[in-house]
């Protein structure tokens, strides 16, 4: 369901000629986001990154897809191959079947430098989303705080809390870290840098 939902926001993008095109991954896989970037690339937009339509520190961010200078060509010509794909059948690039989103052997090398090129991008998002909740929280434990009263024992509790959720935080951003290192090394392998110029902050 959220495929086809997907493919035809894609689609309704491509039909008006819009510069760009924003999704979230609505697959509940990063592979399968992956599958579905090569899928719009077929339909002429080009995975680019994370979007400015992502609000800051989201944990389900957006990414963007800059239109192709050939899209018109590359979606007619993918229209025409695939009739189907709109109404349920065969992506391009995909298996046949009820996964559709299974690359190919011809297009999974594809697929796997796109799923290293997002989560190169997703791991980086992962310091400002922890630093937000960690702001945020004392703020929100005022409200029990402000009912069962400032004690010391209260308060040792909600310090607890908040150490926890920093320790949580921390482990977080050591995987993403070791997320990024791995599929940067893995672009790198391939001659790809990705993104151009940039560390991970």
């Amino acid at each position: 369901m959220f495929l086809q939902s997907q493919l035809n926001a894609l689609l309704r993008d491509g039909a008006r000629g819009a510069e760009r095109h924003d999704a979230r991954n609505l697959q509940r896989s990063w592979s399968k986001f992956a599958a579905f970037a090569y899928v719009a690339e077929q339909y002429g937009y080009r995975y680019e990154g994370p979007s400015s339509l992502s609000p800051k520190g989201s944990p389900n961010p957006y990414f963007a897809f800059r239109r192709m200078p050939n899209a018109v060509e590359r979606a007619v010509s993918t229209a025409d191959r695939y009739p189907a794909a709109v109404q349920g059948g065969q992506l391009p690039g995909m298996l046949p079947g009820g996964n559709r989103l299974r690359p190919l052997p011809e297009a999974r090398r594809a697929v796997e430098l796109l799923h290293a090129r997002i989560m190169v991008d997703y791991s980086r998002t992962h310091r400002r989303r922890g630093l937000i909740a960690l702001v945020i929280l004392p703020f929100i434990m005022l409200i029990p705080l402000s009912q069962a009263g400032f004690t010391p024992p209260a308060l040792l509790v909600c310090a607890a809390i908040w150490l926890v959720f920093a320790a949580l935080w921390a482990l977080g951003l050591l995987l993403a870290r070791r997320r990024y290192a791995k599929y940067s090394k893995v672009l790198r392998a391939a001659g790809v840098q990705w993104p151009a110029g940039t560390a991970m902050k």
